[in-house]
């Protein structure tokens, strides 16, 4: 039995240190789920929530939760998340049913904060596993994840490329490895699986938002139903781009040092 105890303990140490990694993320659906409890509220939800993530993100920095560069990425991913928005919900992707005085083209300000978590876990998740990029190919890497971006506009136009940039993403990361910290032991993943992980995740935590209504797809307008699988891929594709983004934050940092 004693063969098992170190394993089990490393999977628990490494459970801890992602549950502290993805705070931001579990306070935030926290609200969105607390906020469905009361059929009255002062404000409309989509503006207590806007007003909620504001107050979380001042809280974060505030206790030294989120560096400096940190607030620079998730900024950044809640502008990004909110194009984004704009696009997809004007296109009727998805839709934010709910009344709101923050709200623009369709769009709850606070949807941006949805993205953000996401910059704040991989901030954090690198922080707290002190993680180290091996074989980083940045240019290719970060060039492939703005096409991956585009694409998720564009081919509502044009051809969808999300097949072919998919194995891009595989090519341009092969031998690209994410070593990490695990209590007192390092351990290496490739970077493409650490993708495809976070993206299930990421396809789980939306089910959840779905659920508690944080949006809606089409086919959830009268009555809950799973997202569907295809979002699974989508997100570990989407991934990428938040992780080009801290990881050049972590380049540019080390180059001051």
């Amino acid at each position: 039995m004693h063969v098992f105890v170190r394993p089990v303990h490393q999977l628990l140490v490494f459970a801890r240190l992602q549950t502290r990694s993805c705070a931001f993320a579990v306070a935030l659906l926290s609200g969105v789920a607390v906020s469905t409890l009361f059929p009255r509220l002062p404000l409309a939800r989509y503006d207590l929530l806007l007003i909620y993530g504001i107050m979380l993100s001042v809280l974060f920095w505030a206790r030294g939760w989120e560096k400096g560069q940190d607030l620079a990425v998730i900024t950044v991913c809640h502008v990004i998340g909110l194009a984004f928005e704009f696009v997809k919900v004007s296109l009727g992707s998805w839709s934010y049913p709910e009344p709101g005085f923050f709200k623009v083209a369709g769009v709850p300000l606070y949807g941006g904060f949805l993205y953000a978590a996401v910059g704040s876990y991989v901030c954090r998740a690198w922080r707290l596993t002190d993680l180290e990029l091996v074989g980083y190919r940045h240019r290719s890497t970060v060039a492939v994840a703005a096409a991956i971006y585009v694409n998720f506009f564009s081919h509502h136009w044009l051809p969808d490329a999300r097949w072919p940039l998919a194995a891009l993403l595989l090519i341009v990361t092969a031998g690209t490895y994410v070593r990490f910290t695990v209590g007192r032991t390092r351990y290496r993943m490739p970077l493409a699986l650490s993708f495809t992980l976070i993206g299930f995740f990421l396809w789980l935590a939306e089910n959840i938002a779905t659920y508690l209504g944080a949006w809606r797809y089409p086919y959830q307008m009268h009555g809950w139903q799973p997202v569907s699988l295809e979002k699974f891929g989508a997100w570990a594709l989407l991934i990428s781009v938040t992780f080009v983004l801290v990881a050049q934050t972590q380049r540019t940092a080390a180059t001051r040092e």
